[in-house]
């Protein structure tokens, strides 16, 4: 489904949401307060600002007695084959950000890899699948990224660690585009990143990957992310967790200008290498 028709079918999510709750004389924090939510997201369910998950659909259907609607809608809406079940909603946060903190242990972050980059990842993982398939997914992680072409695009911090720079994923000359394409986001204050040395040690979050993510009118999220799955958080209390963790990443991390040095100097080891294939 298309980025327009996937926006306009939300918007109709929202117009039928607020049709319902209207017809049963509710209110957006009276719904909210039944569903365990608040008004103001009811309100952002409401606008196509923000996508409920299914749990939430599913409790606003037993709320409103709509016989399953929603949680029909909300399913074929986050159908979308080239994310993971449990990544789509974090596409959908993405685009509404403020800011965004992601650790990456082992390879580039989605948001800044180039096409071929992430299509050398792709067929890592799924050795089996077709081109088209393949392709699906690159196009699709290339969208993601117009985030931060956007006038309004969120503040991204990356701390990545030192790892990445030398898992040589697609060759030399992947690995040197890729590193080119980061150094130039830096330069060009699209994005922060800092490198966390192997000198660092055992660090805070060195089990999986790491998102957080702030909004303007709702509370941060966190995401964790291991080979085979993820899980997006909002409990205050573990987003608080999540958030410290982040910070020592940073304390142990190098500053930014040493870690475009270093990006700089892999790439171009990688780029001589290229050359001599």
């Amino acid at each position: 489904m298309a980025n327009g028709s996937r926006q306009a079918a939300w918007e109709f999510f929202g117009a039928e949401l607020k049709r319902r709750r209207e017809e049963a004389g509710m209110t957006q924090s009276a719904l909210g307060t039944l569903v365990f939510v608040s008004g103001g997201y009811i309100g952002q369910f409401e606008q196509a600002i923000r996508k409920p998950q299914l749990d939430v659909a599913q409790r606003i259907d037993q709320v409103l007695q709509t016989g399953g609607i929603f949680e029909r809608m909300c399913r074929k809406l986050i159908d979308d084959n080239r994310y993971a079940d449990y990544f789509a909603a974090v596409v959908e946060l993405e685009a509404q950000a403020t800011r965004i903190c992601e650790f990456a242990p082992t390879l580039i972050p989605g948001l800044l890899q180039t096409a071929e980059y992430a299509r050398a990842v792709t067929v890592a993982a799924n050795p089996f699948v077709t081109d088209a398939y393949v392709e699906d997914i690159v196009t699709a992680r290339l969208e993601r990224s117009g985030i931060l072409k956007d006038a309004t695009r969120p503040e991204y911090w990356v701390v990545l660690h030192e790892n990445v720079l030398y898992i040589p994923v697609g060759g030399p000359a992947t690995m040197a585009q890729q590193l080119d394409q980061v150094a130039t986001l830096m330069r060009e204050r699209q994005v922060l990143v800092m490198l966390l040395p192997y000198e660092a040690g055992a660090h805070a979050a060195m089990l999986g990957a790491l998102k957080l993510m702030d909004f303007e009118d709702a509370p941060p999220t966190a995401y964790t992310e291991t080979s085979f799955s993820g899980t997006l958080l909002d409990d205050p209390a573990v987003v608080k967790r999540a958030q410290r963790a982040y910070d020592l990443l940073r304390g142990a991390a190098l500053s930014p200008k040493v870690s475009l040095a270093l990006i700089e100097s892999a790439a171009e080891d990688y780029r001589r290498c290229a050359s001599t294939t």
